[in-house]
């Protein structure tokens, strides 16, 4: 892997991570692309940026890492539970869906349920507009709708955030659940990588690992940050049509 395809791969995974267009779908399209085969640098890389994304939200609610917090961070693990016991569980049906026709499918399906969800969502006063109010039966809720996001290119953003819209958050609240909910499921699925994938670490070009962890911590922080600015004057609606689009597209390249 070049710098180059570092530099690419980096923001792909940084602005896509935390948005509901699905970061699996991103990367598995880029790597198609760009002929990246997956080798020991390619499992080694992934690590790197998912780690990083972790961190940029370490950094963009530092706030919500306090002992003050730790009602939030219980409904945040009882939400991670479905997700973390149906991926376990079926982790090897799930490998074999990560195919460019499974992704296509997702994609188009989610954009589908974003409109839907829009036409007939109310964004009215009661909805709850901070996620420490969250309780803990919707905090499930979240968890569970989150599981959809096991089908690659479905993802995970975008099925907790939906889940959330469903149970009466609002679109903001809904969408900083979505990131806070990526802390444990992306722990759990870089600590899994590194156990698994550590050996291929050795001789790996760290230039390139670098470069690939600054890029994608660069971009995640600032996509959040300007995620939740356009969700305070726009709607999902803008996804959904995306989703639709890059899977028609992706359709009639690779199916």
């Amino acid at each position: 892997m070049s710098i180059l395809e570092s530099i690419i791969l980096g923001i792909i995974e940084g602005f896509t991570e935390f948005l509901p267009i699905s970061s699996t779908g991103h990367m598995i399209i880029a790597s198609d692309l760009m002929d990246i085969q997956q080798i020991n640098m390619t499992s080694a890389f992934e690590v790197i940026i998912q780690f990083s994304a972790i961190l940029a939200v370490v950094f963009n609610y530092k706030d919500k890492f306090t002992l003050q917090k730790i009602e939030l961070w219980k409904k945040i693990v009882l939400a991670f539970i479905p997700i973390g016991a149906v991926g376990f569980v079926f982790a090897s049906t799930i490998k074999a869906m990560f195919v460019p026709s499974i992704v296509a499918f997702a994609f188009i399906i989610g954009g589908i349920i974003f409109l839907v969800v829009e036409k007939f969502y109310k964004n009215e006063e009661h909805l709850i507009d901070d996620v420490e109010k969250v309780s803990y039966t919707q905090a499930f809720y979240i968890g569970l709708a989150q599981v959809a996001a096991l089908i690659p290119g479905a993802s995970r953003a975008g099925a907790s955030i939906i889940g959330a819209m469903l149970v009466g958050l609002n679109r903001k609240a809904s969408a900083e659940f979505s990131f806070l909910l990526a802390l444990p499921v992306m722990c759990a699925t870089t600590g899994y990588d590194l156990v698994k994938h550590y050996h291929e670490f050795v001789g790996a070009n760290f230039i390139v690992l670098a470069v690939g962890f600054i890029t994608s911590f660069i971009v995640a922080y600032l996509t959040m940050k300007l995620f939740i600015e356009f969700l305070s004057r726009f709607t999902f609606v803008a996804f959904g049509i995306y989703r639709i689009i890059v899977g028609v597209l992706l359709l009639a390249l690779f199916v």
